[in-house]
């Protein structure tokens, strides 16, 4: 599958998730030692066993602070590192050298747009950790704006990113405007098109018409395309005519959303648009 967005980030003293799905796994071209790491989740290690002088970590687990902590039952020759340390997604990274490809099972059947929006493949709850591929989301537009200013879409993706590009992209000649576009949801007029990266191929959906196409994590645009429909009927039965049920609507957070600051200049890092001096100054200032 494509590198999970979520690396980009994580929440300190939290209990995270495995970051991969079972069955799957993803490289990581960034160095980590070496680059070119291959990540799994740790149910799927087979095989190995922990070298327990390198088990340091924070205070619930291992954070992978002292190199290598896996060895190979064979062999006894370090071969990854386990991460499952509040703040950090549960992984483990196989150092390159260590990875043989041998035959086996054919690999997961890449799905087209149209299998993903029909499947439950999109449907997972980003929950608490929605800040970070929002963070991302951020982090791309700025740099498909040039620095102009961004006027966005009434609805879900201003309130997703509204606040925070009207602070980095203070009003100016040359607004351009921002809006979603992707598979099953159209392509409204707009110069910035919000669109989706494959989960798998980690390819960008492509519209035809002229917006720039700005990449999304897939679970969070399509949360924002298609927002889950609420009822104030029972799900099954009905109420007598006339009757309406009375419960208190879900409570609204106590603080105003806002992408994670780490993640949006994670990505910012990473793309060579940054040694422009516009750009590095918008990395540099308190976001």
């Amino acid at each position: 599958m494509a590198l999970p967005i979520h690396l980009a980030d994580t929440h300190w003293e939290t209990l995270h998730p495995p970051l991969l799905e079972a069955g799957s796994y993803a490289v990581d071209p960034a160095p980590y030692g070496p680059s070119g790491t291959v990540l799994l989740a740790p149910g799927d290690m087979r095989g190995t066993k922990l070298i327990l002088e390198r088990t340091g970590g924070y205070c619930m687990g291992i954070d992978g602070r002292d190199g290598p902590n896996l060895a190979c039952l064979g062999c006894d020759l370090p071969v990854g590192t386990r991460m499952d340390d509040c703040g950090c997604w549960q992984v483990v990274r196989l150092v390159p050298q260590a990875v043989v490809r041998l035959p086996g099972p054919p690999e997961r059947p890449i799905m087209d747009w149209a299998e993903l929006l029909a499947t439950d493949a999109l449907w997972h709850r980003l929950g608490e950790y929605r800040d970070i591929p929002a963070g991302v989301a951020l982090a791309q537009v700025v740099v498909a704006a040039g620095g102009a200013p961004v006027e966005v879409a009434p609805g879900p993706v201003a309130e997703l990113l509204g606040r925070s590009l009207g602070a980095l992209l203070p009003p100016g000649p040359g607004t351009q405007r921002l809006d979603l576009a992707g598979p099953g949801f159209g392509e409204p007029a707009a110069d910035l098109a919000l669109v989706p990266v494959h989960p798998q191929t980690g390819d960008t959906w492509q519209p035809r018409a002229g917006a720039v196409p700005v990449p999304m994590d897939a679970a969070l645009w399509a949360e924002l395309a298609f927002p889950p429909h609420r009822t104030r009927l029972p799900a099954v039965g009905g109420l007598p005519a006339g009757v309406e049920r009375d419960d208190p609507l879900p409570p609204r957070p106590g603080y105003l959303f806002r992408p994670s600051r780490e993640a949006f200049r994670y990505t910012l890092a990473r793309i060579p648009a940054i040694r422009e001096p516009w750009l590095r100054a918008i990395y540099d200032r308190e976001y």
